[in-house]
């Protein structure tokens, strides 16, 4: 049974899964929405085969997408995705997912030293298509999309196994198949990220700094009303206020409908959608004791020892000679986040060092005497 374009309900999620049952290699991208909704909401997911036949998989219409989550661990498939941390996070934090075996054509792109990393740019540049125009911006929740919406959803899978055979063809003729393998590798091994709430976020908005404790009181309830209010509505917290009158409110306390009109950008729709929460927050703000009033720490970044900014300085220094070697990006050969951990923990020999998580046997073989050197 083959499949419709759309998957919209367990049979024909269960016809997909039949469908792709001896598929070596798929291609996965995902369309998730936080302009227009508060959280971010994954809305479409589009797979394509090795056979060339791309389907539309409706997060927001099936009750799961486990049934796919039997391909993204096999490591007998390769998925291949364009810059993958975010389509794998979605996947992996809302789905359990686990995942073996990714090609990333950003990372394969970026191994090869092409300065432009959009998907459009590759396709363009490899394999000679061009996508049409960008649609990032569209509300992808939205129901029926339309057939450019289609097309362009479908361009964004459909493209991507022809673009890893060139970019493995490139890799090969310099050698560096086995770095991107380890480098999307560490990425499909990351754990979903889970962004915590920050309870101090309303102290870093902009103007923030110049309020006194009761300003951030009320800052602080106005930051934390616009927030239950944006999920209430599922809008981003922009749509609902913005930073620069939230701070304005905090600085006026306005204590009717009438003050707060006389705020710049808070107009008629604003006080009929919000003015009932601002007025409560700002009452909430007010009402907190002198003695709970929120207080600015100072927040100090930790100074490094005399030893770990020697060790930092010698691996940023050689890292600026590697890349001339190889002729690619001193980020892309050892990102900062490796020479902050070499330098404040060095191993002691090659074998330790290609245990360094993110380090890989790649950088370990090529680098490695050279690496201990500048670590002694």
């Amino acid at each position: 049974m083959t499949p419709p374009r759309w998957i919209r309900t367990p049979e024909e999620m269960d016809a997909l899964v039949a469908s792709l049952k001896r598929t070596k290699t798929l291609s996965i991208d995902t369309e998730a929405d936080g302009l227009h909704h508060h959280p971010v909401k994954l809305c479409l997911v589009q797979v394509a085969d090795d056979r060339g036949r791309g389907h539309l998989v409706d997060p927001l219409a099936l009750p799961t997408l486990e049934p796919l989550g039997s391909f993204f661990e096999d490591a007998g498939v390769v998925k291949v995705l364009h810059a993958a941390d975010n389509d794998l996070g979605y996947l992996k934090r809302l789905y359990g997912f686990s995942v073996a075996n990714i090609f990333d054509t950003a990372i394969a792109a970026r191994f090869l030293g092409v300065t432009s990393l959009s998907l459009d740019g590759l396709l363009r540049d490899f394999i000679g298509v061009d996508p049409g125009p960008s649609r990032q911006k569209d509300d992808w929740s939205k129901r029926p999309l339309s057939p450019a919406q289609e097309t362009y959803a479908l361009n964004d899978v459909l493209h991507l196994i022809p673009l890893r055979e060139k970019l493995l063809e490139a890799l090969r003729a310099k050698g560096r198949e086995i770095w991107v393998e380890e480098e999307c590798a560490l990425i499909a091994a990351m754990p979903a990220p889970e962004k915590a709430a920050d309870p101090d976020a309303y102290m870093r908005l902009k103007g923030a700094k110049d309020l006194d404790g009761r300003g951030l009181a009320v800052l602080r309830e106005l930051h934390q009303a616009r927030e239950t209010l944006a999920i209430k509505v599922d809008r981003p917290p922009f749509m609902i206020l913005g930073n620069e009158v939230l701070v304005a409110l905090a600085v006026l306390k306005p204590r009717d409908s009438n003050t707060i009109l006389t705020i710049k950008g808070c107009t008629i729709n604003v006080v009929r959608r919000a003015g009932e929460a601002i007025l409560a927050a700002v009452e909430r703000g007010l009402a907190v004791p002198d003695a709970e009033l929120p207080v600015r720490r100072p927040n100090p970044r930790p100074r490094a020892s005399g030893a770990v900014q020697r060790r930092s300085e010698a691996l940023r220094a050689w890292r600026v000679e590697a890349a001339k070697l190889v002729e690619l990006d001193a980020g892309v050969i050892f990102p900062q986040r490796l020479i902050d951990k070499l330098a404040h923990d060095p191993p002691g020999d090659l074998d330790a060092l290609a245990r360094v998580e993110g380090v890989g046997l790649w950088r370990a073989e090529l680098f490695g005497a050279e690496l201990l050197r500048r670590l002694g």
